[in-house]
C-alpha cells in the first residue's frame, strides 16, 4: 500500500511538473488531471527551491538589483514564459469594454497587443521590485512565493467554470470538480510559512486577499476562467506576494 501511494505521488507530481514547467520530470504513464491539480503547490515548492538556491549562488557575485533580474530570468525559463503569455492574452482580452465572447476570441489570438505588452512589463517590474527588496528570511520567501502563487490556480479551478467548453489548454483540468482534499498540500505551505513569523502570516493574508480579488474579478468580468487566465493569476499572485513580503524590507 505504501509503495503504491508513493508511486501515485511520484507520478502525479511528475505530471504536474511537466504540465506547468519545462523541467524534465521523467517518463510517467499517469496523466489524470483531477489528481494532478493537487500537486501544483508542490511543483511551486520545487520551483521555489531552485529559485532560492540559484539566488543564493548568484548573490555571491552580483548586487541585489542584478540578482533580481537573474531571478526573473530563471522563473521565465523554468515555466517557458507560459504564465507570462497568459498575462498578455488576458490583458488584451479583459482590459476593455468588450463582451465576453469577443474577449475570449482575443485571448485565443497568438498576437500580443499593446495592452498585453504593457501588462507583462508592469508585472515583471513589480516582481523585480519585490525581489530586489527582499531582506530577512530571503531564502524562505523565495521558496514559498512560487508555491503560493501556483496554489492560487486551485481556487480558480474550484470556483469558476471553464470558459472554452469546445477545448483549450486548461480544458482537462475542469473535467471533474475539485473537493477540499485536493487542497491538502496547502497545509504544508501554511506550516512552512509560519517559520517566517509575522511576515509569513502576512504572506498568507496577502495570498487570501489577492486570490479572492482575482477570482471575484474574473467571475464578475467573464463568469468563467481559461488557461490564459490561470496563468495570469499565477503571475499576478507572484508579483503581489513578492511585493508583500518585501514591504519595509
Amino acid at each position: 500500500m505504501r509503495i503504491e501511494a508513493f508511486q501515485n505521488f511520484r507520478e502525479n507530481l511528475a505530471a504536474a511538473v511537466q504540465f506547468i514547467t519545462l523541467l524534465p520530470a521523467g517518463k510517467t504513464h499517469r496523466f489524470k488531471p483531477r489528481e494532478m491539480i493537487a500537486y501544483f503547490p508542490v511543483t511551486g515548492l520545487l520551483i521555489g527551491l531552485m529559485l532560492a538556491t540559484f539566488d543564493a549562488l548568484v548573490s555571491l557575485a552580483w548586487p541585489p538589483a542584478t540578482v533580481a533580474v537573474l531571478d526573473l530570468a530563471l522563473l521565465a525559463v523554468l515555466t517557458g514564459a507560459l504564465h507570462l503569455d497568459g498575462v498578455a492574452d488576458t490583458a488584451d482580452g479583459l482590459l476593455g469594454h468588450r463582451p465576453r465572447e469577443k474577449a475570449l476570441e482575443i485571448m485565443k489570438d497568438s498576437r500580443v497587443g499593446a495592452m498585453g505588452l504593457v501588462a507583462v512589463v508592469v508585472c515583471l517590474a513589480l516582481k523585480w521590485g519585490g525581489l530586489g527588496a527582499l531582506g530577512e528570511n530571503r531564502f524562505l520567501f523565495l521558496l514559498l512565493v512560487p508555491a503560493w502563487s501556483r496554489a492560487g490556480m486551485l481556487f480558480g479551478i474550484k470556483f469558476l467554470p471553464y470558459g472554452r467548453p469546445d477545448g483549450g489548454t486548461g480544458h482537462a483540468l475542469f473535467d471533474e470538480p475539485l473537493n477540499w482534499y485536493d487542497f491538502r498540500w496547502l497545509l504544508l505551505l501554511v506550516l512552512i510559512s509560519l517559520l517566517g513569523g509575522l511576515t509569513g502570516i502576512g504572506l498568507m493574508m496577502a495570498f487570501c486577499i489577492l486570490t479572492a480579488v482575482l477570482v471575484a474579478w474574473f467571475g464578475h468580468r467573464m463568469g468563467c476562467i481559461t488557461g490564459d487566465m490561470l496563468g495570469c493569476m499565477t503571475e499576478v499572485l507572484e508579483a503581489g506576494l513578492f511585493l508583500a513580503v518585501s514591504a519595509g524590507g
